[in-house]
């Protein structure tokens, strides 16, 4: 396994991965929500009209709720969305919420998934279906939006309720849509704090638990009776389902595949599951992407220390040999460690990456890029792959990232002036 530095190489005519100053106002915005004590952007995405799609976790006087906000393609809020912009909710009256990812649904809604905060030690799974003004879709889950339980408590998290944003905890979220326009999301359910498994959850086109999937609606995912905890969900163009995280969190990264249906996938790496460790380090994956001819990237850190981690493989689960001998990566940004916490696939198979690094006022925003043989692109950044780029005086991380269809890059996240802000920055690609 390579241990890369990121080395600034004069800077070139080539300026992709610099600040866009022409978005709002020199090149970074903060999304408003009405209100609000603070807010953290959670996930971006760009709907058909190109206007950007933020989910958030938005902090009011009474408690914790999510956020969706809409912005135009130069960064103002479109106050035609919501209220100024933007959408506070909850997914139950009398619960707290957060949101965490956002999808553009091809007829026009949105779906935004997220947590309910069942009490203060416990989350679940939970969805909202919105319509182009921000309004609830009434026919979506009960008026509007579904919070998942499974049998057995079987959907409860974990709640964090004294990490500081940006380390990496129990709190987890992501979702995807099928073809048939069938909803998968993620939980990670919690026996005892030591004893955690994932969960793949399957939900009809109206939010109902789907009993066809794997003949009960969610399949359990736990490698070896190891803790098994998973961040991040990938559906392949076959159909196929990518899942990881990492399994002893976060002694060692995984990956695990299943076939539509909830089966697993046991033609996948061994016998369907994927384990690796960073040069005898834990590991974590925190996105999975899947490149054009198949083969598959993963994102997350190493831990101790805490570096960017990226190790690609063949679509069968095994190590690409052409890559760093088929081991992995890890990215050396600054002096207290650095995480990638999101990944954007491009049309010639390369992939963005956006995330953090780590420590008080160390932390600023990283975005990279990779070429499709997942190395970093030298052309990117100041001849590194990546770009650090400083928001503020306090701490700032970026938790997403998505690409407009002038291939500007857009990412997410928070940053501290007093209390957390939600921040979109726009860099030239």
């Amino acid at each position: 396994m390579s241990i890369q530095p990121a080395f600034a190489y004069p800077a070139t005519r080539n300026n992709a991965g610099t600040l866009d100053t022409t978005f709002a106002a020199n090149g970074k915005t903060q999304v408003y929500f009405a209100d609000s004590l603070s807010s953290q952007a959670n996930g971006i995405a760009i709907d058909a009209q190109g206007r950007l799609l933020v989910a958030a976790k938005v902090v009011m006087a009474d408690g914790s709720r999510f956020g969706l906000a809409r912005l135009l393609k130069d960064g103002s809020a479109d106050l035609a969305f919501g209220q100024q912009g933007s959408v506070i909710g909850q997914f139950e009256p009398g619960f707290e919420a957060m949101g965490a990812k956002v999808l553009a649904m091809p007829d026009g809604t949105i779906l935004l998934a997220g947590l309910q905060y069942e009490n203060a030690r416990r989350t679940l799974p939970a969805l909202a279906l919105l319509d182009q003004k921000g309004r609830l879709v009434r026919r979506f889950g009960d008026n509007g939006c579904r919070v998942v339980r499974l049998p057995g408590g079987l959907s409860l998290g974990m709640r964090d309720a004294c990490l500081p944003p940006g380390a990496p905890g129990a709190e987890a979220c992501d979702v995807g849509v099928q073809q048939d326009g069938r909803i998968l999301i993620l939980a990670n359910h919690h026996y005892e704090p030591a004893d955690h498994a994932g969960m793949l959850i399957r939900l009809d086109v109206e939010g109902s638990l789907d009993y066809s999937f794997n003949d009960r609606g969610f399949v359990v995912v736990r490698h070896l009776l190891l803790n098994t905890w998973l961040s991040s969900l990938t559906l392949q163009r076959d159909g196929r389902i990518l899942v990881g995280g990492s399994i002893n969190f976060p002694e060692e990264g995984l990956l695990a595949r299943y076939h539509p249906d909830g089966r697993l996938d046991e033609n996948f790496a061994v016998d369907g599951f994927m384990t690796f460790k960073a040069q005898g380090r834990g590991a974590r994956v925190s996105q999975v992407v899947q490149q054009n001819e198949g083969d598959i990237l993963c994102f997350g850190s190493s831990r101790e220390p805490m570096h960017c981690l990226t190790f690609k493989m063949h679509s069968n689960g095994r190590p690409d040999n052409h890559c760093n001998g088929g081991k992995p990566q890890r990215l050396v940004i600054g002096h207290s460690g650095c995480q990638w916490n999101a990944a954007q696939l491009q049309p010639d198979g390369g992939v963005l990456t956006a995330g953090a690094t780590i420590g008080g006022i160390e932390a600023d925003f990283i975005l990279g890029r990779y070429l499709p043989n997942g190395r970093p692109d030298r052309h990117f950044g100041k001849g590194c792959g990546c770009t650090r780029t400083r928001l503020g005086p306090h701490l700032d991380t970026a938790t997403c990232v998505a690409v407009q269809a002038d291939g500007n890059i857009v990412a997410g996240g928070y940053s501290l002036h007093g209390n957390y802000k939600a921040v979109i920055a726009r860099y030239l690609g």
